[in-house]
């Protein structure tokens, strides 16, 4: 059961207090869904660009967290700054305590997210929609980024373009077939006059656009957060 809860987002909308580590006070903030890996939250006050935060978030008596969380990406909406927050550190009774508060209180989110695909599958990995991206923490950006990479298995070399990317995985279009479960070793040109950005990654699923030219759904190896850092100071 903890396997298949741990990639769901429950939309639970609720207001809450958040306490950064060294604060005298709570501050007011709103969670708009979380997850075992993170949350989605609007503040009024501003969070470092980058870097470990720990906190402590009261949403109720019975759902009170104390975390160690990455700040993904931020965006502003009206006076508000919504933030995407990855857990790098939360204990098993966190989980567990969140797993709860959704049953009872939100048990329709518990029923919804049982009865949806696996995340990883072709059908959820529309890109540019509003599909299995927006139940990640790791929401997908849109990008267009030429891309150089590996093919493991074979040791070709191909080219391509990025077309969205989040911490966990990359849509890129490229003019070579690539099967699912290949291994890929990338480098994605930023223009930030750094070095090419490094990632491995899988590919997850690929779909025929037109001769010669694939859509390709890639998971990355690991959560690159320094990456996503990179890319949103652009």
């Amino acid at each position: 059961m903890k396997d298949r809860r741990q990639d769901k987002r429950w939309q639970i909308n609720r207001k809450a207090k958040i306490k950064l580590e060294g604060a005298q006070a709570f501050a007011p903030c709103h969670i708009k869904d979380i997850n075992f890996k993170g949350l989605q939250i609007y503040l009024k006050m501003k969070l470092p660009k980058e870097g470990f935060l720990r906190l402590t978030l009261y949403i109720s008596d019975e759902l009170s967290l104390s975390l160690e969380a990455w700040v993904v990406w931020r965006r502003c909406i009206d006076r508000f700054n919504l933030y995407g927050l990855y857990f790098t550190k939360i204990n098993e009774q966190d989980k567990e305590k969140i797993y709860r508060f959704v049953h009872k209180y939100l048990p329709h989110e518990i029923i919804k997210r049982t009865w949806q695909e696996p995340e990883m599958q072709k059908p959820e990995m529309k890109i540019g929609g509003e599909t299995m991206q927006d139940r990640r923490i790791f929401a997908r950006f849109p990008v267009n980024y030429p891309l150089r990479f590996i093919d493991l298995n074979t040791n070709r070399e191909g080219e391509a373009r990025a077309e969205n990317f989040s911490a966990k995985g990359l849509g890129v279009v490229t003019n070579k077939e690539l099967n699912a479960r290949t291994p890929l070793e990338m480098w994605l040109k930023i223009p930030d006059r750094g070095e090419p950005l490094y990632a491995r990654g899988e590919v997850v699923w690929s779909e025929r656009l037109e001769p010669n030219k694939y859509r390709v759904g890639v998971e990355l190896e690991k959560a690159d957060l320094m990456g996503m850092s990179r890319i949103f100071r652009r």
